[in-house]
């Protein structure tokens, strides 16, 4: 199967299983939040926060060894596949305990990070943590398998999974909470599905892959090792950065402001994320083909593609934080028919800012990744993380909830300027300029529409209703992607495009 066609599967299957899982959770939010209140939403919210703070002590293993992985399987090396599962699976089980250990460490600090917990004694606290805490020390002694199934471009194996998971887990606890409208309950329903899914998983993929059962695994020299140590430690450095800069916000939220507001936030998330998440299938269920790209492609087909990878998504996220910025408050407004739980125009701004540049730098992210560039930017992260906790902590104190997002922004746009730098130097050996000049051009055509439609938002819209935000929709629809169409339809970028359009249309199975 061919990289296009690969990388399509993944997505067909990713999308169906993104729009199941974000549908459930709506309806499973709603009524979370009507049965059990805005508090426990709040702490929710926070304690999956400080879990994938936690989970940074996985430190990138699991990235330096999916790059590893993506030559053998290429090649079809059993041999070398078992030895590198065989250093995984060693790896993923002492990160499980790492991340046990250093959980049970952070548990007494818990009520200074939940700021006026209403409701909520500081026993309940700690065990619903302690709960959250199984749920992710257990994954890892799963996850590692998973790797060889992405390694094959079979991304969508681990996303069925995934998603009729997702649908068990949530029926269940919709049930659970129209019934008993226990906390604990829900929670212990959640662990009790994954538990088993993950039992599952691990007698699947073992029949899948049988000789990941053998015994004769050799060693990988130590050429091999050290390379997987050194992408490591420059990974640690990014991941330990990322999480500063990614995964704090709720915690400075919920411990300078309240839990509460972080429940608001986490809203705007869920429906952020819904979008997101249908975006981020497209560009992330190619990671895997690039690898085979790097393995097997001149620089000039790799620099080809980073273009129409690059182009698509500052299309699809320009037009995805343009409608956000139009219609984001007004759906939460009608979502949950209560406009004092929306936050202020001027923070969803701040929030779909970062949204957008975000989307840039996933493009960056996932092709250095795919080429095994990690050392070069390794200490960048950690600059980014640095940056956005002193400019967050200062600002939340002076400005409130605005400040959280001014700190995301200014630490991400850092990466934006930096990555590219890299990419273009490192991999792809071209002049950096046309990228910067790219940019300019997607970001003008992104903010005049942004301007248009605010102008077609005050006539169309002047109040919130089901049949307004409906026209109002449409409106973004039509007005974006036509003036993109026009600005960038004659580009080598869209022709790319619109020929694997064709070409699948006509059943014409062209590599990428």
């Amino acid at each position: 199967m061919g990289r296009v066609q690969s990388a399509a599967k993944n997505i067909a299957f990713g999308q169906v299983g993104n729009l199941v899982t974000q549908l459930l959770n709506f309806v499973l939010r709603t009524i979370f939040i009507a049965h059990l209140g805005d508090t426990l939403n709040g702490v929710n919210g926070l304690y999956a926060n400080i879990l994938s703070v936690l989970s940074m002590a996985e430190l990138g293993i699991g990235t330096a060894m999916n790059y590893s992985l993506y030559k053998p399987v290429a090649q079809g090396n059993i041999g070398k596949i078992k030895s590198y599962m065989r250093l995984y699976k060693k790896a993923y089980a002492v990160i499980g305990i790492v991340i046990a250990v250093i959980g049970l460490l952070v548990s007494p600090f818990l009520p200074y990070l939940v700021n006026q917990p209403k409701g909520v004694s500081t026993r309940d606290l700690t065990l619903y943590y302690f709960i959250f805490l199984f749920n992710t020390v257990s994954t890892y002694f799963v996850a590692f398998k998973y790797s060889l199934v992405n390694a094959e471009q079979k991304n969508y194996i681990q996303t069925n999974i995934l998603t009729l998971t997702k649908m068990i887990t949530v029926i269940l606890q919709i049930i659970v909470i129209l019934t008993t409208g226990n906390y604990y309950v829900y929670l212990l329903t959640a662990a009790a599905v994954e538990l088993l899914q993950k039992i599952f998983v691990s007698f699947y993929l073992d029949r899948r892959y049988p000789y990941l059962k053998d015994k004769d695994a050799e060693r990988l020299s130590a050429e091999e090792t050290g390379e997987i140590v050194t992408k490591t430690k420059a990974l640690m450095c990014h991941k330990i950065g990322d999480v500063a800069r990614l995964q704090t916000d709720s915690m400075i939220i919920s411990g300078f402001i309240n839990v509460t507001l972080s429940g608001f936030v986490d809203n705007y998330n869920l429906v952020l994320n819904s979008i997101a998440n249908v975006v981020n299938i497209i560009f992330n269920s190619v990671l895997s083909s690039f690898g085979n790209l790097f393995a097997t492609e001149t620089r000039e087909k790799q620099y080809r593609i980073f273009k129409v990878y690059r182009f698509a998504a500052c299309w699809i996220y320009g037009f995805t934080a343009v409608g956000f910025s139009m219609l984001l408050t007004p759906f939460v407004g009608l979502w949950l028919r209560d406009t004092g739980k929306t936050l202020a125009f001027s923070v969803v701004i701040c929030i779909l800012i970062d949204y957008y540049f975000k989307g840039d730098r996933i493009v960056l992210s996932n092709f250095k990744t795919a080429a095994g560039v990690f050392e070069q930017d390794k200490y960048l992260a950690l600059i980014q993380g640095g940056v956005n906790l002193v400019i967050s902590i200062v600002l939340v104190q002076k400005i409130g909830l605005m400040g959280v997002y001014i700190g995301t922004i200014v630490s991400g746009l850092i990466a934006n300027v930096t990555k590219p730098v890299i990419i273009y130097k490192v991999i792809l050996q071209q002049p950096v300029k046309k990228y910067f000049v790219d940019s300019l051009k997607y970001l003008a055509a992104v903010a005049v529409n942004f301007a248009v439609l605010s102008g077609i938002k005050t006539v169309v819209m002047p109040e919130v209703t089901v049949i307004s935000f409906g026209v109002m929709f449409v409106i973004v629809c039509v007005v974006f992607n036509a003036s993109f169409l026009a600005l960038f339809g004659r580009t080598e970028e869209f022709g790319y495009l619109w020929g694997i359009v064709r070409n699948r249309a006509a059943g014409n199975k062209k590599r990428l």
